[in-house]
């Protein structure tokens, strides 16, 4: 494929033609949200997190302490939101505002 056979798409943004692939990737970079610790410490899948106070797990009857190791997070696309898995804990999701990056 030529240069010349490539596509262009209007950016509302900027008011620009450019190319389709241009404007995908530009959007993708844009769509992507930070999700930071208590600490201001960027976040991403895989990361182990600390608690950094007692948390009381509502369903589960347990209360997870400070100090708590929380290995492999997952980014749930919400900027205050973390999925992890705890033993005897199904679906645990945390708030970024209670956790330390470790």
């Amino acid at each position: 494929m030529a240069a010349d056979d490539e596509d262009y798409v209007y950016d509302e943004d900027s008011g620009e033609w450019l190319p389709a692939a241009t404007l995908a990737a530009r959007q993708a970079a844009g769509a992507a949200i930070e999700v930071r610790d208590a600490v201001g410490n960027l976040l991403a899948d895989g990361d182990q997190v600390t608690l950094i106070k007692d948390l009381v797990v509502k369903g589960a009857g347990q209360t997870l302490k400070q100090g708590t190791l929380i290995k492999s997070i997952r980014l749930t696309g919400d900027a205050q939101e973390i999925d992890c898995r705890y033993p005897g804990i199904k679906g645990l999701v945390l708030r970024a505002e209670f956790v330390r990056k470790r």
